[in-house]
């Protein structure tokens, strides 16, 4: 058989794969579009909550970024001092910003913070001497695990006044961002294992009402994957219709919850909605595919077996 011959009767076969197992979703109509509906729900909770995931997450990390441990100076504190406790700062691998703040610049803030209306508050500390807001290096992280060591490399250096720990609140941050990670995993594994229980089922019962046709064509020598490949088929293209329909009605939900929440909350940001179509939908049709597959191969095993 020539290279052409070959080619030609490879084709043959996929094409007729693939026309057999759409004349068998046609078959079992019903079924198959129950099987594809309810392989879109399950994939649109969990693209539900990977969003809440990944904006809690985005959130985390807006409020990692934002936090500053202030290590505030002694009055008495040296220049070596105070070289030798910003050496250390910067020495701290994270930190992406360690600052010099003195009196007047402390002053200042708490004046801004007051307000106009307020501004009376602090009236009377413009003198040197009479400004009892010490001088602090504010020390700004790239996430929130950061702040432990930074707070262990200030610890025990000499001129070293105080130093604002926020490990509570980082503490917290983490356990929520582990805690959404857990949740997710087994979210995942749960829906995951649904879907793969119901394309199998919907592929057991077209094995079953073809299960004479599978004995004779086992008796005349078809091969268990020229057997198989159909009903793979069959079973991935369940799988990215679900996923391709989770998908569009994910992201026009999403939309819709972006354009509401933005505007009775100003100043919020939520992951663009665009994230869905260039990450979420790939990433399904991927999944969808697999678990088809997957499903599909575990559900006709027992049937090969003549």
């Amino acid at each position: 058989m020539s290279r052409e011959e070959d080619t030609v009767m490879k084709i043959s076969t996929i094409k007729y794969f693939i026309m057999d197992a759409l004349k068998s979703l046609k078959r079992n109509k019903t079924v198959s579009l129950a099987s594809v509906a309810t392989v879109a729900a399950t994939l649109f909770i969990l693209g539900v909550f990977l969003l809440i995931v990944f904006n809690v997450n985005a959130a985390v990390k807006e409020v990692g970024a934002g936090l500053e441990v202030k290590v505030y100076l002694k009055d008495n504190v040296t220049i070596s001092e105070k070289s030798a406790i910003e050496r250390a700062l910067n020495d701290v691998q994270g930190v992406t910003e360690v600052k010099f703040e003195d009196k007047t610049d402390a002053l200042n803030k708490v004046k801004k913070q007051f307000g106009s209306e307020n501004k009376s508050l602090a009236q009377g500390f413009e003198n040197k001497n009479k400004n009892p807001f010490p001088t602090a290096y504010i020390v700004k992280v790239e996430k929130p695990e950061v702040v432990s060591n930074v707070v262990k490399a200030a610890t025990g250096l000499k001129g070293i006044d105080q130093i604002n720990d926020v490990r509570d609140l980082v503490s917290k941050i983490i356990k929520i961002t582990n805690t959404l990670k857990v949740i997710g995993f087994v979210l995942f594994v749960i829906l995951i294992s649904v879907s793969l229980f119901l394309i199998g089922n919907t592929i057991k019962l077209t094995v079953y009402s073809r299960k004479k046709e599978i004995g004779i064509m086992k008796f005349v020598g078809a091969t268990d994957w020229f057997i198989r490949w159909p009903f793979i088929i069959e079973g991935m293209i369940l799988g990215i219709s679900g996923a391709i329909i989770s998908t569009g009605v994910l992201y026009y939900a999403y939309r819709l919850v972006c354009i509401k929440f933005t505007s009775v909350i100003l100043g919020v940001s939520l992951m663009n909605p665009q994230f869905i179509l260039s990450t979420v939908l790939w990433q399904f049709m991927l999944g969808g595919l697999v678990i088809g597959a997957i499903g599909s191969s575990i559900s006709i095993r027992k049937f090969l077996i003549v």
